[in-house]
């Protein structure tokens, strides 16, 4: 039997923030809730629905936060938010995984523009290369959605929306001088009118960083098994583009692509350097064919390659190509009800210099959903079957339910099935991979509340998660499937106005993630993952100006499945601000790490010290 406990240390975090959001007693008025329930989310269901009606566990970072954070990489944003814990492999460009709600780090599934991107090979995303100032808003939605995406959304997805332009024509960039030699510069325009939208921007960036590895590495078990005390760099130029046509207000054809070329130095044994290129390709078409009758649809290439060296000689190639092509279509029902039924199709290719079995293979997935509300019930019923030529099909599907309690308070349950196709390593890869692996499965359960007031907006979620044949390895590092996980966890949010010009944030999550297969790991954590993580944030709001700071806590945790590797607990705080120069121009100024904690998010990886950044941004509408 699974073996499914939960932390002390989450029932006092629901309590506590329970206690305060019914206590707590402010003087001002706040646009918060307003501004949630504008809010609209596209990818929970497929479909545009307001944030505040969806039953799912969504986040969304917005342009403005992305700007007001200066965050230079997708980590640096969404670090500490609730539900995410990443590790990385020393600084900038390095190897950074992302566990959401403690699964895998490939039980993620990340869509640029409604795209899925990622590695074919490893099964993972390079969350290190994303370009920042490429990116409108991005959705993060935790909890499985294997019943509409398919393979690997176990834990959640993570959507990111580029610039798509439209309305006047609007110019903007910016630059960027920090430590380590940090340099970084944008330049965009977008337009088009009320029919024609257009977007055009592009970005560079460069760093000499710091060593990834320490010494320590290259005679204890773990890390980059390397000692190379040099600094390792970071370079990425990136661009986007749009090009789109209205018909009505419904209908819109748009052309798109993204790509961003990078040169990461790091360190290890077989490779130190690698130049790697992301691309995404595509075209989109929303077509209201009558009142109740909207068809979506798109197809789209996208490709990652990756060349690594060692002290400047080649050493692998790691190429994706997928093509991906899907249509739904959205049917109105009793003018109340929402009915999608869709199809996806993706092929994926691989090339390497190592000689795997096999390299392509064929994806068909078939999706229907059920969206109904009534008075102040709201119900999400989906399905999903998918049909892979290298392994045996899987059926998956969900069911959530909102409740409205009262004005500003809302109940919500939902249960769902996901699964994780293997990757071509797990599969193919010389004296590594198992053909026969079988993909892994998962069940979850969550239930919550969620709340708005005119001065704030929070919500509590209690999950639990149970995932089976979860992929693990032998003591020759072979692949099997061999363990079971039992993930429980309580994740707090929290928006508070405390008066005119100050505004809390608080994400709480504490989960225990336990191995529960009948080996030696039985009841072990599952490496890499705290038990506690959290993200503070005050800011302090005047007409032209605003100061902020950001404090990320990760927990206890260990860096193998014996737990014999213990990582400690840390805590960072980032101090930011901002002043209004004038209409166009942002001066903006960043601490990150202001009291230089020494901390590893993988055992004998550095991470950043204390650093300083200012930027300068221009924008003309």
């Amino acid at each position: 039997m699974s073996r499914l406990t939960t932390r002390s240390t989450g029932f006092v975090s629901f309590l506590v923030l329970s206690s305060f959001l019914y206590t707590n007693n402010v003087l001002a008025e706040s646009e918060v809730a307003t501004q949630q329930h504008e809010t609209v989310v596209v990818t929970a269901t497929r479909t545009a629905q307001s944030a505040n009606e969806s039953v799912s566990s969504v986040k969304v970072f917005t342009r403005e936060d992305i700007i007001k954070s200066q965050a230079q990489s997708l980590p640096d944003l969404l670090k500490g938010s609730v539900g995410i814990h990443f590790t990385q492999n020393g600084g900038r460009g390095t190897n950074t995984s992302l566990f959401m709600r403690g699964t895998n780090s490939d039980h993620v599934i990340v869509l640029i523009d409604g795209v899925k991107v990622g590695s074919a090979t490893s099964g993972t995303v390079a969350f290190q290369n994303l370009p920042m100032e490429q990116i409108e808003r991005i959705e993060v939605v935790r909890g499985p959605r294997s019943s509409l995406y398919g393979s690997e959304a176990l834990g959640g997805v993570v959507h990111i929306f580029t610039k798509k332009g439209g309305g006047k024509t609007a110019f903007g960039s910016h630059v960027t001088l920090g430590s380590k030699d940090t340099y970084e510069m944008s330049a965009g325009v977008s337009g088009g009118g009320n029919q024609v939208f257009y977007s055009i921007s592009a970005e560079a960036e460069k760093t000499k960083g710091f060593d990834a590895c320490q010494a320590e590495a290259a005679t204890k078990f773990g890390g980059c098994f390397a000692d190379e005390p040099d600094k390792d760099g970071f370079k990425n130029m990136a661009g986007s583009a749009r090009l789109g046509f209205r018909f009505d207000e419904q209908s819109e054809i748009s052309l798109f692509a993204l790509q961003a070329d990078s040169e990461s130095e790091f360190d290890g044994n077989f490779q130190d350097s690698s130049d790697s290129r992301e691309r995404v390709l595509g075209v989109n078409m929303k077509l209201a064919l009558t009142q109740a009758l909207e068809l979506d649809l798109q197809y789209a290439q996208t490709e990652e390659h990756s060349d690594n060296f060692k002290n400047n000689l080649y050493a692998s190639t790691f190429d994706t190509t997928r093509d991906h092509a899907s249509g739904q279509a959205n049917i109105a029902v009793m003018d109340r009800d929402l009915v999608t039924l869709g199809a996806d199709y993706q092929r994926d290719k691989i090339k390497s210099n190592e000689q795997f079995s096999e390299t392509e293979r064929e994806i068909y997935g078939l999706f229907a959903q059920y969206l109904m509300s009534l008075n102040a019930h709201d119900i999400e019923i989906s399905t999903r079957y998918d049909f892979n030529e290298v392994y045996k099909d899987a059926f998956t599907g969900s069911i959530g339910y909102g409740y409205k309690l009262a004005q500003g308070l809302r109940f919500v349950m939902s249960y769902g099935t996901a699964f994780k196709a293997p990757s071509f390593n797990e599969l193919y890869y010389p004296n590594y991979g198992v053909p026969t692996l079988k993909p892994e499965e998962s069940a979850t359960f969550e239930v919550g509340l969620k709340g708005e007031t005119e001065l704030n907006e929070w919500s509590l979620v209690y999950f639990s998660t149970k995932v089976d044949e979860l992929i693990g390895y032998d003591s020759s590092w072979n692949t099997l499937n061999i363990d079971h996980a039992s993930i429980r966890g309580i994740e707090a949010e929290l928006r508070q106005k405390l008066n005119q010009n100050w505004l809390l944030g608080v994400d709480l999550s504490a989960i225990s993630p336990l191995n529960s297969s009948s080996g030696p790991y039985d009841g072990n954590l599952l490496a890499r993952r705290p038990k506690t993580s959290a993200r503070l944030t005050l800011d302090y709001q005047e007409a032209d100006w605003s100061v902020g700071t950001i404090l990320t806590h990760a927990g206890t945790r260990y860096d193998n499945a014996a737990n014999t590797k213990k990582l400690k607990a840390y805590k960072i705080m980032d101090l930011v601000g901002q002043y209004q120069l004038s209409e166009e121009w942002l001066l903006q100024g960043r601490i990150e790490n202001l009291f230089d904690s020494d901390y590893e998010t993988a055992l004998f990886y550095n991470q950043p010290g204390r650093g300083f950044f200012v930027t300068l941004r221009y924008a003309m509408n």
